[in-house]
């Protein structure tokens, strides 16, 4: 069964490689989709795909890296992105 969520991470999520280590994480569980900073400073990424890979991601969204500090991860469903491979988009 095929899920998507869009999550927003908040704590410190920014200038610790949030990004890339999420499409590193989002591309080893097959998933599609994107992630972002947000001028706010969270993160803000859609999961779409497996949803057992979608909670796993979600779940590692609440480790984040090793220099991160996540306070919360805060996550509704969301329709699917409609593309192919995952990846990190501009601030908005």
């Amino acid at each position: 069964m095929s899920e998507t969520v869009h999550v927003v991470i908040s704590g410190r999520v920014q200038g610790v490689w949030f990004r890339g280590w999420t499409c590193e994480q989002a591309q080893a569980l097959g998933l599609t989709g994107w992630v972002r900073n947000r001028r706010d400073g969270t993160v803000e990424a859609v999961f779409s795909g497996d949803a057992d890979a979608v909670h796993r991601m979600i779940d590692q969204c609440h480790e984040g890296p090793p220099a991160a500090r996540v306070d919360s991860v805060a996550h509704t469903p969301a329709a699917a992105p409609g593309m192919a491979g995952f990846d990190a988009r501009p601030t908005v």
